[in-house]
């Protein structure tokens, strides 16, 4: 698969637009009650959770990073192209936290207008951005004005990790390496990498690997002190700037056009693009 969907000189020049064109107004800051950060044996990766998603799935991981469970856990899976799962105490896909497994949280219902972008639009729903995090939606069947909507599995997008039924999610969670959709609609979404993805795919490959990286410390951003705080912004799927770059990427990719094209663009609180 791709590690680069819109090609690294596209890259550079998006860059260099975000650079030249945005005003402060283009760029959110991170929500410290919604972000997870975590510290790996490779770097840091930031995680900004979607309880709108899935609230029983951004709870539990809130609980369970506070209550240390998460801190020196294995990243024990570990496929290529795909996907890097970690959160299990033994350490071994199976098992969980004490805790009760959760309720399926594969899809939500929320407002028409719900959607911060829409990037594609047809007769049976249509495909866009809330925050970060790319989604699909239909119209929700008993829902006035409503959209049944569920988390599109691109690069960066957690899940919560469960066995053959469907509510027995609890504490296993994972990253995308790179997209997979036929996730999509099985599995509950629960954020999106937003700054560390380069450190998602460096974790070492295996099931399990040989020299397993893992998870050294795990905090609710709002947990930790001022200084250890992630300072980035996001540009925001709602600004002038998000739409321009979307209109671009969909007019040079055609048909081809898929929602996981559209890069996460970050910068420094200080205004540095990256």
């Amino acid at each position: 698969m791709a590690r680069d969907p819109i090609g690294r000189w596209a890259t550079i020049a998006l860059a260099l637009l975000l650079f030249t064109a945005a005003s402060p107004s283009d760029w959110r800051p991170l929500d410290p009650d919604e972000t997870l950060v975590i510290e790996t044996s490779k770097g840091r990766i930031v995680v900004e959770m979607h309880p709108e998603l899935a609230p029983k799935a951004v709870a539990r991981v809130k609980l369970l990073s506070r209550e240390g469970v998460y801190d020196g856990l294995l990243f024990h899976r570990v496929i290529e192209g795909f996907v890097d799962q970690t959160g299990n105490p033994n350490n071994h896909d199976g098992g969980g936290s004490a805790h009760p497994n959760l309720p399926a949280e594969f899809t939500a219902t929320l407002p028409a207008n719900a959607l911060d972008a829409v990037a594609t639009q047809g007769s049976n729903g249509l495909g866009g951005y809330i925050g970060a995090l790319p989604v699909v939606g239909e119209p929700a069947r008993g829902a006035r004005d409503g959209l049944r909507v569920w988390g599109a599995y691109c690069p960066g997008v957690a899940g919560m990790g469960r066995q053959a039924d469907p509510s027995t999610a609890n504490s296993e969670i994972f990253f995308m390496r790179d997209a997979s959709r036929r996730l999509d609609h099985d599995y509950a979404v629960w954020g999106r990498v937003v700054s560390g993805l380069d450190v998602v795919r460096a974790i070492a490959v295996g099931e399990p690997p040989e020299h397993p990286d893992k998870m050294i410390r795990v905090r609710v951003m709002a947990d930790l002190a001022a200084a250890d705080r992630p300072n980035i912004e996001i540009l925001a799927p709602s600004s002038p700037l998000f739409r321009a770059e979307l209109d671009r990427l969909k007019t040079r990719e055609g048909a081809n056009f898929s929602l996981c094209d559209m890069p996460i663009s970050t910068r420094k609180a200080s205004g540095d693009a990256t």
